[in-house]
C-alpha cells in the first residue's frame, strides 16, 4: 500500500473511530434500551482481548530490533498508566446528585456536576488522540492490524460514550450540546491519525512499543472496566449470552486473520 492510501485509511478509521461510533453512542442513549449495551461490552471484550494478544502483542514481539524485556516493561507500565488515569478521573469519574444527604448551598450539585462533565469531555479527547495515534501506528505496522485496531476501538467506544452521554446528561447539557461537544473529542482521533502517520513514518522503530502500548489499553479496559460490568449479571442465560458475543469477538479476529492469510 502506497503512502497517500496509507494515510486515507488511517483518516478514514480515525473518523470511523471517533466519529461514527460516537453517532452510534449518541443513538443508542437517546432512542434505544441500555440492554443493548449489555450485548456490545460483551462483544467489546472478545474483540479487544483478541485483537491485543492475538494480533498487536505478537507484532510488536515479532520485531527483531525491539528489546523482549522493553516490550513486558512497557506493557506492564502501560496498564498502570491507565489505572494511574482512572484514579484521577480523566477516564472516569463519580457525581452525586441533589439529596445526597450533603450541606450544600444552593445549586452547588448543579455546579459539580458540570465541572463533572467538563473533566469527562477533556479525558474522552486526550483518549480520543491517543486512540488515532495507535490506529496510525498499527496501520503502519500492518494493515489488517489496523484495521482489527480500528474495530476494537469502535467497539470499546461505543458503550464507554454511552456512559459518557449519561455524565454529560446528568451535568445539565442538553442533548444536542452533548453530541457537539463529543463531537468534537471525536474529532481528536483524525488529528491524532495524521499526526501519528507522520510522526511514525520517521520513526518506525517506536511502532512495537506503541502496539504495546495499545494493548495495554486494550487489556486495562477489558479486564478494568467491562468485565466488572458483566460481573454484575449473574444469571445463567446472561451468562451464556455473555460468554457467546465474547467469543464471536475473538472468532472475528481470527476470522479476519485467516482471511488475510
Amino acid at each position: 500500500m502506497d503512502s497517500y492510501n496509507l494515510l486515507i485509511w488511517i483518516v478514514l478509521a480515525t473518523l470511523s473511530a471517533g466519529v461514527i461510533s460516537i453517532s452510534a453512542a449518541a443513538t443508542l442513549s437517546f432512542k434505544f434500551l441500555a440492554s443493548i449495551v449489555e450485548n456490545m461490552v460483551s462483544f467489546s471484550v472478545g474483540l479487544l482481548l483478541a485483537t491485543a494478544l492475538l494480533h498487536s502483542l505478537p507484532e510488536a514481539f515479532e520485531d527483531a530490533n525491539a528489546s523482549t524485556t522493553y516490550l513486558f516493561s512497557l506493557l506492564l507500565a502501560g496498564i498502570l498508566f491507565f489505572f494511574m488515569l482512572e484514579k484521577v478521573a480523566l477516564i472516569r469519574h463519580n457525581h452525586h446528585h441533589e439529596g445526597d444527604g450533603h450541606d450544600h448551598h444552593a445549586g452547588h450539585d448543579a455546579e459539580e456536576a458540570g465541572k463533572s462533565g467538563w473533566m469527562i469531555l477533556v479525558g474522552d479527547g486526550v483518549h480520543n488522540f491517543v486512540d488515532g495515534v495507535l490506529i496510525a501506528a498499527a496501520f503502519i505496522a500492518n494493515p489488517e492490524v489496523g484495521v482489527l485496531t480500528a474495530i476494537a476501538i469502535i467497539a470499546h467506544e461505543i458503550p464507554q460514550e454511552i456512559g459518557n452521554f449519561m455524565v454529560l446528561l446528568n451535568a445539565g447539557f442538553s442533548k444536542k450540546r452533548a453530541l457537539f461537544y463529543n463531537m468534537i473529542c471525536g474529532l481528536l482521533a483524525v488529528v491524532g491519525g495524521v499526526l501519528g502517520y507522520a510522526f511514525l513514518e520517521q520513526s518506525i522503530s517506536w511502532i512495537p512499543y506503541l502496539l504495546v502500548f495499545a494493548s495495554s489499553s486494550f487489556i486495562y479496559i477489558a479486564v478494568s472496566d467491562l468485565m466488572p460490568q458483566m460481573n454484575r449479571r449473574l444469571q445463567i442465560r446472561e451468562s451464556f449470552k455473555q460468554i457467546t458475543l465474547i467469543l464471536i469477538g475473538v472468532g472475528l479476529v481470527i476470522g479476519l486473520s485467516i482471511f488475510h492469510h
